[in-house]
């Protein structure tokens, strides 16, 4: 037996009383049977909007077109959608047109897999007339009906099949597998904006080395190329077992499910397939990989419509990815300085990540490294020793008044911040700007 929230079951018991059937339904549903805490509740009725509008005091008409209204109780929001079927699907994406249903077992059998397509109240128990329950219990992802076909009607289906499977560790049935394969080129319909949340998502999952499937069954090629393209580049060199693809994988997983720094794992060796060069001895290399990194991220990120902050986080880390930094608080200041602060800890997390999917054979000395890195930045910070220009003792009014404008002022500070971090002491107005004079 499912526990209804309160509100959830005043709307329930709301439109029952009125003489229309209703029901919790999909996602909350799924995840009470697999005791987690819904981050919504949605409901499915026999009730027109109009009928429902009228028997609940705040209501927001949200997708009439398509039999939805969002109840208002103690300010949160649900929404209550009537049953209904769908008409045909022409863009892969959506219906021409919905019909109204009487019936729950009509709306349940239009949902994209068995484990949404379950409903419940109070009075009536699970309705699960696909299995849903079974394939929760079993860890399945299966469409409901013909995968093809769900597939062909809204082809953002696939990303969410491999999604569920990423956030809840589930395996995509046989059937449903083999028919994304065979409809991922309708992935093209789908709009970046839509594709890039999947893609958070899969990121942010305890599985976020699922790409591997998005891969295999296609998808790979038709979303991120650049990406696909490093499962098909081999790397015979001692400081790697694994392709390109599988070592990004590796990396992927073992940096912290923070967004912008598993994006930035994601892309760090897409320069690679573009660079490989192999020397007389059959030996590997990529030199210049990070450069050409840079540049395939920066249109991936265009492409898929990133915020700019988070575009600007991803490819600093890309672009550092393989700077060395030696041991000694004045390297750190100065990697931190052309790194960037906001980001310092999580290029060491990369690079720790990074190494992790290589030969551990050569690359055990280099966790001791990061260590000592980590533990200097603290220190540093701590002391508050200055790695940024607005540490210094000097502005640039100070500047004006030596007679400096324009870029001169930047590189000025630029040049102050550099002596300082060699020379923490420095850090005084009068010796700065006795250095500048100077120099």
């Amino acid at each position: 037996m499912l526990i209804l929230p309160e509100n959830v079951k005043y709307i329930i018991n709301t439109l029952e009383e009125n003489g229309f059937k209703a029901f919790a339904v999909g996602g909350c549903v799924r995840d009470s049977l697999l005791g987690k805490t819904p981050d919504d509740w949605d409901i499915t009725t026999s009730a027109k909007p109009e009928n429902v509008m009228a028997l609940f005091k705040k209501t927001v008409p949200t997708g009439i077109k398509h039999g939805t209204v969002t109840v208002l109780i103690d300010s949160i929001p649900y929404e209550v959608t009537t049953f209904r079927t769908d008409g045909k699907y022409t863009d892969s994406r959506h219906p021409e047109s919905v019909s109204f249903a009487q019936n729950i077992e009509d709306d349940l059998s239009r949902r994209d897999f068995t484990v949404n397509a379950m409903a419940y109240n109070e009075e009536r128990g699970l309705i699960d007339i696909f299995g849903g329950k079974k394939d929760l219990e079993s860890k399945i992802i299966r469409c409901v009906g013909d995968a093809k076909t769900r597939f062909s009607e809204d082809a953002l289906r696939m990303m969410r099949a491999v999604r569920f499977s990423a956030q809840h560790s589930f395996k995509i049935e046989e059937k449903t597998l083999d028919a994304i394969k065979i409809k991922a080129h309708l992935i093209k319909n789908v709009s970046a904006e839509r594709i890039k949340t999947e893609l958070d998502k899969i990121l942010l999952s305890p599985n976020p080395d699922i790409f591997l499937t998005l891969f295999e069954t296609g998808l790979l090629d038709c979303i991120i190329p650049e990406l696909s393209a490093c499962f098909k580049t081999e790397q015979h060199i001692k400081y790697h077992l694994f392709d390109v693809g599988n070592h990004t994988m590796h990396v992927v997983k073992n940096v912290p499910p923070v967004l912008h720094l598993r994006y930035a794992a994601l892309f760090h060796d897409l320069g690679k397939p573009e660079m490989k060069t192999t020397d007389e001895f059959g030996v590997d290399h990529f030199k210049g990989h990070a450069e050409v990194s840079v540049s395939l991220a920066d249109k991936i990120c265009t492409r898929l419509k990133f915020d700019n902050s988070t575009k600007d986080k991803v490819l600093r880390l890309i672009k550092h990815h393989d700077r060395e930094i030696k041991i000694g608080a004045k390297y750190v200041k100065r990697a931190v300085f052309c790194v960037g602060d906001d980001i310092f800890c999580d290029l060491i997390n990369l690079k720790i990540a990074d190494a992790k999917g290589q030969n551990p054979e050569f690359v055990s000395e280099r966790f001791a490294v990061y260590d000592e890195l980590l533990k200097i930045y603290k220190e540093v910070k701590e002391k508050k020793e200055p790695f940024s220009v607005k540490n210094l003792a000097i502005n640039g009014n100070d500047l004006i008044a030596l007679g400096l404008s324009g870029k001169e002022i930047g590189k000025a500070l630029n040049d102050a911040l550099l002596y300082v971090i060699d020379n923490p002491k420095e850090n005084e107005k009068n010796k700065l700007l006795k250095f500048l004079e100077k120099s």
